[in-house]
C-alpha cells in the first residue's frame, strides 16, 4: 500500500474515527485504525465491536492495499506534521510515514486480522434534517441513563417513527424527556433504541451545513447513520423500555406559568450553598404569583423567588436542583407551563402551546426545617 493525501484532512479524519476506538478493548487490532486504499480514495475505520466510524477521503494512490495502525500513534504523528501533504507506505506490516524532512518507521498490523463491520443491507431507510435531529437529541439525551444495571435499555435514546412524526425519549429513573417533531415520512411505524455513546458521537460529526439530511438505515440489531462524509454503525439496544405514557400524570391540581430563564437564574443562585444535589434538595413553593426557592445545607441557607402565574392548590415540593435545571435549560421556549399534583408526584414541564417537548422530574422528600 502506498498513497499521499492532504495532511489536515487526514488528521481530522483520524481524530474523528479514533472516537470509535475503545481503550477498554485491549486487543491490538481493535486499538488501531484500518486504512484501506482504493484507486483514488483512502478509507479509515475505527470499531470496538459495538460502535464504529468509517470515512473516505481523496488520496493519490500508487499501490492499493490495507493496513491497521495504532490509533493513538497515527493520530499523534499526523497531528504534528507541518507539511501540506503526507505519504504513507506499507510493506507487509512495516509502515513508513514521510512528510518533508520527517520520516517515521512504525509497526502496523495485518488488515486481515481486523474485525468485519456488521452490515445493515435492506435496513429501514429514514432521512432527517441534521439541525432538527441535533436539537432533538440535545433536548433529550441529558435524561438518558449513564449506567442503569437493572435496565441497560435505558442507557439508550428511544426513537419512535410514525406517520410524518419523529419522537425521541430519554429516561434514567429520576426524569423523563420527550421531544416530538414533524418530519416527512410515510412508511410503517418503527421503534428502536440507540446507545447514548452512539448518539453523542453522531452529534459531534454534524457539520456547519446543517441543512443537509442524515440518512438512517435501521436493521434488526444494528443501525447506520450517514452524516457528511462519515458512516456510523452501532448495535441497537434490546429490552423492555419504560411505558412512559403510563408514567405521565394525566391531570394536575396546580399550574404555574413562568419565564424560563427567570426560573433557571433563580435555581442557579442556590447552587453555591448546595453540598450535594442528590442529598440537598431545593425547596420550591408555588403559591399565588410566586415560585419561592430555598435550600439548607451545612454550608448555609439561601432564599429567593421569581414571579409565576400560579393557579390551583398551593404546593411545596423538593427537587434535585440539577434535574430541574436540566429540564428548564432544555426548554426552547421563553415561557413554560409547570404542572403539579402535590409534593410527592412527578412535575411536568411543557411549552405553553403545542407538544414539542415534555419533561418529567421526580420530586425529592423534604425534611422539616427550623
Amino acid at each position: 500500500m502506498k498513497f499521499t493525501c492532504n495532511t489536515k484532512k487526514l488528521s481530522e479524519a483520524c481524530s474523528n474515527v479514533m472516537r470509535a476506538v475503545s481503550p477498554k478493548v485491549t486487543i491490538p487490532t481493535v486499538e488501531g485504525i484500518l486504512m484501506e486504499c482504493g484507486s483514488d480514495t483512502l478509507s479509515l475505520t475505527g470499531y470496538d465491536f459495538e460502535f464504529g466510524i468509517n470515512t473516505t477521503l481523496n488520496a493519490t494512490v500508487s499501490e492499493p492495499g490495507a493496513i491497521v495502525i495504532n490509533a493513538k500513534i497515527i493520530c499523534d504523528i499526523v497531528r504534528n506534521i507541518p507539511t501540506e501533504t503526507i505519504a504513507i507506505e506499507a510493506n507487509g506490516t512495516s509502515v513508513t510515514i514521510s512528510a518533508g524532512a520527517a520520516q517515521y518507521n512504525i509497526n502496523g498490523i495485518d488488515a486481515n486480522e481486523y474485525p468485519e463491520l456488521p452490515s445493515v443491507s435492506g435496513g429501514f431507510p429514514l432521512f432527517i434534517n441534521q439541525s432538527v435531529l441535533q436539537k432533538m437529541v440535545t433536548q433529550t439525551v441529558f435524561a438518558v441513563a449513564d449506567n442503569e444495571k437493572s435496565k441497560p435499555v435505558h442507557t439508550g435514546l428511544k426513537f419512535e417513527v410514525t406517520l410524518n412524526q419523529l419522537r425521541l425519549v430519554g429516561v434514567d429513573g429520576y426524569r423523563l424527556a420527550i421531544r416530538t417533531e414533524p418530519i416527512k415520512y410515510d412508511g410503517e411505524d418503527v421503534t428502536f433504541i440507540v446507545p447514548k455513546k452512539t448518539i453523542r458521537e453522531l452529534i459531534k460529526l454534524i457539520g456547519s451545513d446543517s441543512e443537509k439530511d442524515i440518512s438512517i438505515s435501521v436493521g434488526k440489531r444494528h443501525i447506520v447513520f450517514e452524516v457528511e462524509d462519515y458512516s456510523i454503525i452501532s448495535r441497537l439496544l434490546d429490552g423492555d423500555f419504560l411505558d412512559y405514557n403510563a408514567a405521565i400524570p394525566k391531570t394536575c391540581a396546580t399550574t404555574a406559568l413562568i419565564n424560563t430563564m427567570d426560573a433557571v437564574s433563580c435555581i442557579e443562585r442556590t447552587v453555591p450553598v448546595i453540598e450535594n444535589s442528590a442529598k440537598n434538595p431545593i425547596r420550591c413553593l408555588f403559591d399565588r404569583d410566586e415560585m419561592r426557592i430555598s435550600t439548607v445545607s451545612a454550608i448555609g441557607r439561601m432564599f429567593d423567588y421569581t414571579h409565576a402565574n400560579v393557579s390551583g392548590d398551593r404546593v411545596e415540593i423538593g427537587f434535585n436542583s440539577k434535574y430541574l435545571l436540566d429540564a428548564l435549560e432544555n426548554s426552547d421556549t421563553d415561557q413554560v407551563k409547570i404542572e403539579l399534583n402535590g409534593p410527592v408526584s412527578p412535575v411536568k414541564i411543557l411549552p405553553l402551546g403545542g407538544e414539542s417537548f415534555l419533561f418529567l422530574v421526580l420530586p425529592m422528600r423534604l425534611k422539616n426545617e427550623t
